[in-house]
C-alpha cells in the first residue's frame, strides 16, 4: 500500500480488505464480457468523477453510497464491481455495501489509475 497515506486510513483499509473480494483492473473488460448484469459503480468525489470516469460507470461516491445503494441497486444479487483512484477508498466502501447484505460486491484494486488506460472514459 502507498506510504503517503496516513496510517489509520491504510489501517482501515487492511482491515477491509480481510473480509472483502478484490479484482484486479486489467480483469474488468473480460469480467464485463462474460457478466453482462454486473455493474460498475465510481465511488470517488464528485469531482473526480465529474473531471473523467470509465464510460457507462454510475457514480456513487463513499461519501454517501451506504445512504443510495439501495434505492439504486433494490437487487442485493446484482454484481456490484466498485473503483476509485486506486483501491483503498473502494475497498472501504465494498465492506459497507457487502455489511449491507449485497453479496457480489467487488473492490476494482488499481482502479481508475488503471481503468483509464483500458477502458473507454468519459
Amino acid at each position: 500500500m502507498a506510504s503517503t497515506h496516513a496510517p489509520g486510513f491504510l489501517a482501515l483499509v487492511t482491515d477491509a480488505k480481510t473480509r472483502i473480494k478484490e479484482v484486479q483492473a486489467r480483469e474488468i473488460p473480460a469480467i464485463f464480457a462474460s457478466e453482462p448484469t454486473a455493474r460498475l459503480i465510481d465511488t470517488r468525489e464528485e469531482s473526480e468523477y465529474a473531471a473523467g470516469h470509465v464510460k457507462g460507470a454510475e457514480w456513487l461516491g463513499k461519501g454517501v453510497i451506504e445512504r443510495d445503494i439501495e434505492a439504486k441497486f433494490p437487487d442485493k444479487s446484482v454484481p456490484l464491481y466498485l473503483y476509485c483512484g486506486g483501491g483503498f477508498r473502494s475497498a472501504i466502501a465494498a465492506d459497507n455495501v457487502q455489511k449491507m447484505g449485497y453479496s457480489k460486491v467487488y473492490s476494482v484494486d488499481g482502479g481508475w489509475r488503471v481503468l483509464k488506460d483500458i477502458l473507454p472514459v468519459e
